[in-house]
């Protein structure tokens, strides 16, 4: 895409197709976190139509105090990917690293992104040591039986890259090894260059904030 006019270039865009971003993130964590929010919300309705006193106020204190923060460890967190940046999506701060910059991702207890000198950890992709020995016991059992799935020939294709899960190998693991991919193949790319940028999410921390310090005088404010 041209910087003069903004139309996208038609021999550059012929042989650089783009695509949607990659976007990676805990299943699990996401549902969870709407359940939380749907039993926080049934509370905090039922304190303000049936409490008295300050317990209407005190529930509406509570709610961003408890609804905050379970937006931010289970709905935010996700990872994106694109032809030119990677974009982690932790609960309070997001960081943005061109390809250019990523130094390695490696998944061990947890998931950490290595770039501009730093070590940042990736919320949104969990590792499971029970799904870890579940893919391992898969891989030995495929590897006995000549499957091609067996982690002999593992590296020949990519099954996140087609869409399909390979039971040999944990999803937090099939993901760092996809990332990877995608760094070495857009490193080189011009779109890919420059620095390591972290942003608070204050959208977050500011009224979580607020709720506890108003939470906290309206319990001082009783005694």
């Amino acid at each position: 895409m041209t910087e003069s006019d903004g139309k996208p270039d038609p021999g550059t865009a012929a042989s650089e197709p783009k695509y949607a971003d990659r976007v990676y993130r805990s299943v699990p964590g996401v549902i969870s976190g709407v359940l939380l929010l749907a039993v926080a919300a049934w509370l905090i309705i039922d304190a303000l139509l049936t409490g008295t006193g300050r317990t209407p106020w005190v529930a509406l204190a509570c709610a961003p105090v408890f609804v905050f923060p379970v937006i931010a460890y289970t709905i935010r967190p996700a990872v994106l990917a694109s032809d030119s940046r990677l974009l982690v999506r932790n609960p309070f701060r997001t960081v943005h690293v061109p390809w250019a910059a990523v130094e390695g991702i490696r998944a061990g207890y947890s998931v950490e992104l290595f770039a501009g000198g730093k070590k940042y950890q990736v919320w949104a992709v969990p590792v499971s040591l029970r799904a870890r020995k579940k893919a391992t016991r898969a891989a030995s059992r495929a590897a006995a039986a000549d499957d091609p799935r067996s982690s002999r020939s593992a590296g020949l294709v990519n099954p996140m890259r087609s869409g399909r899960p390979d039971p040999t190998k944990a999803w937090s693991d099939q993901v760092v090894n996809t990332l990877l991919e995608i760094a070495e193949r857009n490193a080189g790319s011009p779109a890919a260059a420059g620095p390591v940028t972290v942003g608070w999410c204050w959208w977050i921390i500011a009224p979580a904030v607020i709720g506890l310090v108003t939470l906290v005088t309206l319990i001082l404010a009783t005694n």
